[in-house]
């Protein structure tokens, strides 16, 4: 099972996949609760060059709630993380597979709303 759901945007600049990754999130139900530009961040700290990094931190309410009423202690893994990453050729968005990260969880209604938040977000990378 892949643990990511991955897309490459050619022809696009950076921050215009940027926006596009945070209009199909929302499209598909998810609102941007973080973000960490890892490039900059790299710089900043270390003083290393490297290519446009950034990671979104992404959630559905409804699908949280859901997670958190049958796991309490699942708020360990949330939200959703989306990267978008310069590559050659384009850019890179991948998203978190739920189920795959849901696995080490014994919670078989838990893994049924991962699978529900996976589609969302697989719907939402197809979108961009």
């Amino acid at each position: 099972m892949d643990y990511t759901i991955n897309r490459l945007i050619t022809g696009a600049e950076f921050d215009v996949v940027d926006a596009r990754t945070r209009a199909a999130l929302a499209h598909n139900g998810f609102g941007v609760l973080t973000e960490f530009d890892v490039k900059a961040t790299m710089k900043r700290k270390l003083d290393v060059d490297m290519p446009a990094y950034r990671i979104l931190g992404a959630c559905n309410p409804k699908m949280a709630l859901e997670a958190i009423a049958l796991e309490p202690r699942v708020g360990a893994m949330l939200p959703c993380n989306v990267i978008l990453r310069a590559v050659d050729g384009g850019v890179e968005v991948s998203a978190i597979n739920p189920t795959a990260s849901m696995a080490a969880i014994d919670n078989p209604a838990l893994h049924a709303v991962a699978g529900q938040v996976r589609d969302l977000l697989a719907g939402a990378v197809a979108a961009i």
